[in-house]
């Protein structure tokens, strides 16, 4: 076992570089801040951790020895690198460099989400982003898994130790092939889609917001006839062009640009598509709170 009393201390080896740029105790204990007695012991305690002597003290003053000019360059070279390491500690600490994983709906990218992360990169250049799209049910499970720091998703009722704040609500327009008789029409009755074949976004993959778009339709008087599932709006979407069946999607994704779609408003007033961000309770909150605010005003 060490002995502790001949620890090697970052404090001996600013002593140490102290009196090996100025060769002489008093001006480098002023340099340091302190007496000449204090730096002596420093010095001694130094010399009798590192086994050598680093000092050649005579008449003539104080000089480097040759085991001193050897321990001069590493010596610099540790506190370069602890002075390093706390520069660091500091800037994450900051947020001012860092990693945040990031995961979207495909709606956060018909909301501006490309602008949001160049306006976080311009603000933040040394933190590292990442983003994948899932759905929402999936962003749950990754932020469970501590896979995800911050999820933007369709649903706020989440699992114990996962919060959330709304970023955003839009209405749902109703989704219909180019060729549908309804598509003509300035807005769409719920009930005109009572018998036509529906396209929802899967139920495993955001049961919450499938569950949504069948009670609006129950509360409208009928029950919507499923035909197909998908796992990503988009492919809600391009089912509708391809003329499957129709829809009800948030109206971002009429500027999805996938042609024989066609977005119509409802005549009904519904509760509008909202988006949440989320994130673990337990979580870092510097980069999440600073990626947050960088969110540019709609």
């Amino acid at each position: 076992m060490n002995n502790p009393d001949r620890a090697l201390e970052f404090r001996h080896l600013r002593c140490f570089v102290a009196l090996a740029d100025e060769l002489h105790f008093g001006r480098a204990a002023e340099r340091l801040g302190m007496t000449q007695p204090p730096l002596s012991v420093a010095i001694q305690q130094l010399e009798a951790r590192v086994g050598a002597r680093l000092f050649e003290r005579d008449s003539k003053g104080v000089r480097l020895s040759p085991a001193g000019l050897a321990f001069r360059q590493s010596a610099l070279t540790l506190l370069e690198g602890a002075e390093q390491a706390c520069a660091r500690a500091r800037e994450v600490q900051a947020g001012e460099i860092g990693r945040l994983r990031l995961g979207f709906v495909g709606s956060a990218l018909q909301q501006g989400l490309a602008t949001w992360l160049q306006a976080f990169a311009a603000s933040h250049p040394r933190v590292e982003v990442v983003v994948v799209e899932l759905n929402s049910q999936d962003q749950i499970e990754a932020l469970l898994r501590e896979e995800l720091d911050l999820a933007l998703l369709h649903t706020d009722r989440l699992p114990p130790g996962l919060d959330c704040q709304p970023l955003y609500a839009e209405p749902f327009l109703a989704c219909l092939p180019a060729s549908h008789p309804q598509a003509r029409k300035k807005e769409v009755p719920l009930a005109s889609l009572a018998d036509q074949p529906f396209i929802l976004f899967s139920r495993k993959g955001s049961p919450d917001y499938h569950a949504r778009i069948v009670e609006i339709c129950r509360q409208h008087g009928f029950y919507p006839r499923l035909q197909h599932e998908g796992r990503h709006w988009l492919s809600v979407v391009s089912l509708v062009a391809q003329g499957l069946g129709v829809s009800i999607v948030p109206a971002a994704f009429q500027r999805a640009g996938i042609q024989g779609a066609v977005f119509k408003p409802l005549a009904e007033t519904l509760e509008p598509s909202a988006v949440f961000a989320a994130w673990r309770r337990e979580g870092d909150a510097v980069l999440r709170e600073q990626f947050l605010a960088a969110r540019p005003h709609r």
